[in-house]
């Protein structure tokens, strides 16, 4: 699997962190282990001019997903597809902000944009309320299974 994070943003982060955790999900989600995800950590005038540019909304956002294969999660009794899963795009700043608000700070609010963009990629949505319990659902198991994985201090490392 290949997982690139490049941070662009001028904030500290922590990319291996990210590129542990993207790969966790991934494998979670049983995506095929040659598949390739770039993460980019930008500022908030650039994550702006991305989403006036692909999305058509005005001001920065916290998180985009630009998927190219259209993968999908593989499901038991099948191979998953080999492929560029895609781009995301993230701004530590907005994250920052948003966890510190939701009183779990920037680095679990980094985790879950990551994750929740990652399932984006794979074709989740949240426009509709089954969609939105469903994708939102997965996202906290993912992240719980991550948290505990951590916690145990069981190693996840990026190959």
């Amino acid at each position: 699997m290949s997982i690139e994070v490049l941070d662009e943003s001028g904030h500290a982060l922590d990319v291996r962190h990210l590129a542990e955790l993207a790969r966790f999900v991934m494998d979670r989600m049983r995506v095929h282990p040659m598949a390739e995800l770039c993460i980019k950590a930008v500022d908030e005038d650039t994550i702006a001019e991305l989403n006036e540019q692909w999305m058509e909304k005005e001001g920065p956002t916290d998180v985009l997903a630009f998927p190219m294969d259209e993968l999908r999660p593989g499901l038991v009794d099948e191979e998953p597809e080999e492929g560029v899963l895609g781009d995301l795009v993230l701004c530590p700043a907005i994250a920052a902000r948003q966890g510190e608000a939701a009183g779990h700070g920037e680095l679990a609010e980094l985790e879950l944009l990551t994750t929740h963009g990652i399932l984006h990629l794979l074709g989740y949505d949240h426009a509709e309320p089954e969609e939105h319990r469903e994708m939102f659902g997965l996202q906290d198991e993912l992240l719980a299974q991550w948290r505990a994985t951590r916690a145990a201090g069981s190693p996840v490392t990026p190959q």
